[in-house]
């Protein structure tokens, strides 16, 4: 590989790229771009705050040598390029060494794009919510089109097991994350990956620690509208104000889709059976057939809809389309059942905000009418940390038995009069009616789970995060 450029200089002449360093290379995307660009034949390195299992397991079967901690040392004499990860801060003592010695670096979003993205046609997933299950859909579809594409989505597919794919075809599908890209770049990751077609699955305020509010968020999506060209396509939620808002920005064409609305493409929900939504779905007002997908909740028919919308304008046969849909596995950590022991069901979730939390406990009593539904919840993320939805949450629980409810890890992160409090979401909740309890921390809930779970239970615990191993604990000792 060559053409490789110093983030500050993109227009230097370029030079032969042979080794290249990660930082921050634990992190599921930057392992995965550390695991391409080792597939393009390059020698890479990685470091982390703290390398363990499963992704130190992941990066040493691919050859790359990770060291655990940060320090000027990690950073070979003959380095090429670093790619810099943004969980990366300025004083790091690596990207200190890194400008001191003025080497080439790069965001995790501008080496995606430069090596892997500037040469296909471009598919960007983005939005609030389903970004990763509509980004694993839109990639098995090529793929069992025979497109092979390329991909970096944000879990990993069961479908390739794994969450990249260099590809061979003309296509790349990215997840399309509205976070910050790098200490040195402050902008949304997606306004790098030069989308040609583009879906936009919701708007909602998240990210509470870099946006003030909705209407920030919602300008970083018009600067992603503006990438579009003109002989592009926007796909967008018709059911969503703030989506619907971006449309009158767009320079490209627009198809629209809703569940049971308006739009280009509307779908009808028909019913749940034998583990398959089945929904009717039909094209500017005529029908276009009847499809099933082996995942719950109406929010991911909504998902199907929008890469079907994807799929017609790239000219994929229907029934096609409609046996990948039938044989999509999904991404691991959404609605995914990690074990049954003694008849009791535990499923993880990567729910957090608390739109997505509301829709998988919505999901999980259809699918699971029958069963007991214990919710656990661990608030982990920068802004479920803050207080900004304090009085959302107790709304996102409806069809829980019983509900548990954690305090949130690292609650200092947060700024001090802008914690979110555990504790009044349980009185909250206990007001509505509900079964609700606190725990300080994973040992105390796993304590009452094994008290308290019975035959017959479904238990959906909801993070982003690991939540310190508690599903396969509960399992162990069940």
């Amino acid at each position: 590989m060559n053409d490789v450029f110093n983030e500050t200089d993109l227009n230097r002449p370029p030079k032969t790229l042979r080794k290249v360093h990660v930082m921050g290379v634990c992190g599921t995307a930057m392992a995965a771009l550390a695991g391409m660009l080792k597939e393009q034949g390059l020698e890479v390195t990685g470091s982390d705050q703290a390398a363990y299992p499963p992704m130190s397991v992941f990066l040493e079967k691919l050859g790359i040598s990770v060291k655990s901690g940060y320090g000027a040392g990690n950073l070979d004499p003959d380095l090429d390029l670093v790619i810099v990860g943004n969980v990366i801060r300025r004083d790091n003592p690596e990207a200190v060494e890194m400008r001191g010695r003025g080497l080439p670096f790069l965001s995790l979003p501008q080496a995606l794009s430069h090596f892997f993205i500037r040469d296909k046609r471009s598919i960007v997933v983005s939005g609030t919510h389903g970004k990763t299950t509509t980004s694993a859909m839109a990639a098995w579809m090529l793929e069992h089109a025979g497109l092979h594409p390329g991909f970096m989505i944000g879990g990993i597919s069961a479908d390739f097991g794994t969450n990249y794919q260099v590809g061979k075809g003309n296509f790349f599908v990215t997840e399309g994350d509205e976070y910050d890209t790098a200490y040195f770049d402050k902008g949304p990751k997606f306004l790098h990956y030069k989308p040609e077609l583009l879906i936009v699955t919701n708007i909602e305020f998240d990210h509470a620690d870099i946006y003030r509010d909705l209407d920030h968020i919602k300008s970083h999506f018009r600067l992603l509208l503006d990438l579009l060209p003109d002989q592009g396509l926007l796909i967008g939620n018709h059911q969503d104000p703030a989506v619907q808002s971006l449309f009158p920005h767009a320079k490209s064409r627009i198809e629209t889709f809703s569940m049971g609305g308006e739009g280009n493409w509307v779908s009808e929900i028909v019913g749940f059976e034998n583990g398959f939504m089945r929904f009717d779905v039909q094209h500017n007002g005529t029908r276009f057939g009847r499809f099933q997908l082996p995942m719950v909740g109406g929010h991911n028919v909504r998902n199907a809809l929008a890469v079907l919308a994807l799929g017609h304008a790239l000219g994929l046969d229907p029934e096609n389309m409609k046996e990948a849909l039938r044989t999509f596995k999904g991404v691991r950590r959404r609605q995914e059942i990690r074990g049954i022991k003694n008849g009791v069901i535990v499923m993880d979730d990567f729910a957090h905000h608390p739109t997505e939390v509301r829709e998988t406990v919505r999901a999980v009593r259809f699918a699971y009418p029958e069963k007991r539904l214990l919710s656990v919840f661990e608030p982990r993320t920068n802004t479920s940390r803050r207080n900004v939805f304090q009085q959302v949450y107790p709304q996102s629980f409806e069809g829980s038995d019983i509900i548990l409810i954690r305090e949130p890890p690292d609650l200092k992160k947060a700024p001090e009069g802008e914690r979110f409090s555990s504790r009044k979401l349980v009185e909250d909740l206990k007001h509505n009616g509900k079964q609700a309890y606190y725990f300080p921390d994973t040992d105390a809930i796993l304590e009452y789970l094994l008290e308290t779970c019975r035959q017959g239970d479904l238990v959906l615990v909801m993070s982003n995060g690991g939540f310190d191993g508690i599903h396969g604990r509960l399992l162990d000792s069940l």
